[in-house]
């Protein structure tokens, strides 16, 4: 259940802060691809301000480029990639 109230901030995020002023949070779906043509159609410059904004609501870092690809494939991935990352933190 936390991985789904994190899934839907992650969505108001997204479109709040990358100004999608034509979506809402129900239109995207967890499994959709954040890139490309099939899903929301972010681009390059969308990743590298996805990536700031994860790291500054969420004090979790995407490393390296393959990282963040994994991680920025879809809501979902991104949601797991986070609670991951947070579980990582609190067990050390």
């Amino acid at each position: 259940m936390l991985e789904e109230n994190l899934r839907e901030q992650l969505k108001k995020i997204i479109i709040e802060e990358l100004n999608l002023e034509d979506i809402n949070t129900s239109e995207i779906k967890d499994d959709d691809p954040l890139f490309g043509d099939e899903g929301l159609g972010l681009d390059s410059l969308d990743a590298v301000e996805l990536v700031v904004l994860i790291q500054k609501h969420f004090a979790v870092e995407i490393k390296d480029m393959e990282e963040g690809r994994e991680a920025l494939a879809s809501i979902s991935s991104l949601a797991e990639f986070i609670e991951t990352r947070r579980a990582g933190d609190s067990g050390q």
